[in-house]
This record gives C-alpha cells, sequence and structure tokens, in this order.
C-alpha cells in the first residue's frame, strides 16, 4: 500500500496510517518528503533539515538486516529517509532537545513506522549510558559545523544548538560514534570542508579509519560547502576519493545526478 494514500492531512492534526491522530503544534507543517509517501514534521522557528541531511541519506550504505544510530537527529529526518532508500532492520534517533525528539517521535508514528524506528531523547556526551558499547553497525551523523571561533550565535537557542559546538564537540561527536559502532561497522558523516583537518585527526584519535570522501559542490566552478565521509572502525589505512557531486547545473536547475539519485 503508498503510505501517502493513507495520511491525511488537515489543518490541525494529521491521520496516521493506524488511524491515529496526530496534532500539528502551532508553527509546524507536515513535509511531503517524495519518497515513499514519507512525511516529516517541522517548525521553522527551530530548525528545518536541509541538502546536507538528504545527501548523507543518499552516501550511507546500511545493509539489509543492519542496525543503524542517528546522532543529533533533530527532526528525524535521516531514520526516515534511510528506512525508505535501504533495507537496514531497525533504526534509531538520538536527540538532546526534548522539544524536537517528541517532534520527531510524532513524524515516526504519522508515517507508521513505530517497529522501525526509535527516537530516543538524550545526551550524545552520554550515549554510553543510554545505549550498548558497540551495539550498531552504522553510526550517522550531521553535526554542528561551527565552534565559537566561525560565525555569529544564532540567538534562536534550538537553532544555535543544530549550527555551533553548544552542547557536544566535534570531538565528542567522534567518540560516541566510536563507542557505539561495532568493529568493522561504519561511520558517516557531513561537514564543512574547512573543518577536514580537525575531523580527520578526530577520526583517527578514536580508531575510525576513513575509508571513503566526497566534496559537494553548488556549481562546477565553485569551491566545495560540505563534505561527505565514510570511516571504519579499526579499518585498514586506505581512502577512496569519489568524484565531486555537483548540486546545480545552473540557477535554479539540479544536476541529472541529484535528481535521479537524491529527488530533488
Amino acid at each position: 500500500m503508498n503510505r501517502k494514500e493513507t495520511v491525511t492531512l488537515t489543518t490541525n492534526y494529521l491521520i496516521s496510517p493506524s488511524g491515529e491522530r496526530i496534532c500539528l503544534k502551532p508553527g509546524e507543517r507536515a513535509d511531503d518528503l517524495q519518497l515513499c509517501g514519507l512525511y516529516c514534521i517541522q517548525d521553522p522557528d527551530r530548525f528545518c533539515f536541509g541538502m546536507d541531511a538528504v545527501l548523507l541519506s543518499g552516501y550511507a550504505t546500511v545493509k539489509e538486516n543492519e542496525t543503524c544510530l542517528d546522532l543529533g537527529t533533530g527532526t528525524g529526518i535521516l531514520p526516515l529517509l534511510l528506512s525508505a532508500k535501504t533495507k537496514g532492520k531497525h533504526f534509531t534517533g538520538l536527540e538532546i532537545q526534548e522539544e524536537s525528539a517528541e517532534m520527531a517521535s510524532r513524524s515516526v508514528r504519522l508515517n507508521g513506522l513505530e517497529d522501525k524506528i526509535d527516537i530516543v531523547c538524550g545526551d550524545i556526551r552520554k550515549a554510553t549510558d543510554i545505549f550498548q558499547r558497540s551495539s550498531f553497525d552504522v553510526i550517522t551523523g550531521n553535526p554542528p559545523y561551527m565552534t565559537d571561533l566561525h560565525a555569529l550565535k544564532n540567538p534562536n537557542e534550538a537553532k544555535a544548538i543544530a549550527r555551533h559546538e553548544v552542547l557536544c564537540t566535534l570531538k565528542e561527536f567522534v567518540a560516541a560514534a566510536a563507542a557505539l559502532v561495532r568493529p568493522g561497522g561504519r561511520f558517516y558523516m557531513v561537514h564543512r570542508p574547512f573543518r577536514l583537518p580537525e575531523i580527520m585527526e578526530a577520526l583517527k584519535e578514536y580508531k575510525l579509519e576513513p575509508k571513503g570522501l566526497r566534496f559537494v559542490h553548488s556549481y562546477v566552478d565553485r569551491e566545495p560547502s560540505m563534505v561527505l565521509i565514510e570511516s571504519v572502525r579499526g579499518g585498514r589505512p586506505g581512502m577512496d576519493v569519489d568524484a565531486p557531486l555537483i548540486i546545480y547545473e545552473r540557477e535554479g536547475v539540479f544536476t541529472d545526478e541529484v535528481r535521479r539519485d537524491y529527488r530533488f
């Protein structure tokens, strides 16, 4: 059954495939993800997912029967997309902000994915108190890009936490991923190229061997704006660098690869 045909949208609430009323709070909206009939509840006053999350969902590989944890899941967009794009067995999202975690949980119920996705409210820095060590096959993460040295912090607390290292540093993020992924398991992240030296240093420190890298460019003649990275816990040295991913063919027109593989 096409899930889109079983989700009914109204002005104040939504009807899930099971018939449950999922209320929308003031300022929230339900966005059609254009994938398997999935919807994601978002609040623009808090934080909305961007292209980086969508690109990471296409870069990450979750094999049949594997389990995946998304650190700092926000709206729950990564578990939602990966549940549709991969054959993974189960997906978990960890989010420290209670309001965001609750909103992500409603998105899971809205899409009838309670048996496949769990949303947990908790601190990445204390993730090993929440989950058993080495218990996931795959970890994904879209960590805050900025420190106090990079750009002005957003006065909106929720957006500041998502964009700046307010509650979790890059090293703490990587340390959590290394502790929770099984030996031989994979950690996928998206970040900014200007922090690549720090990223590589942190991955090496926590025995996550960089195995794949892909730069993302808005246009073919522009410098990269994002970098996608795959690392393996305890992996052997040696990294593949993929051809750059170009987002726009020209202004307002996505490239064929982005339209085909990422459904923009």
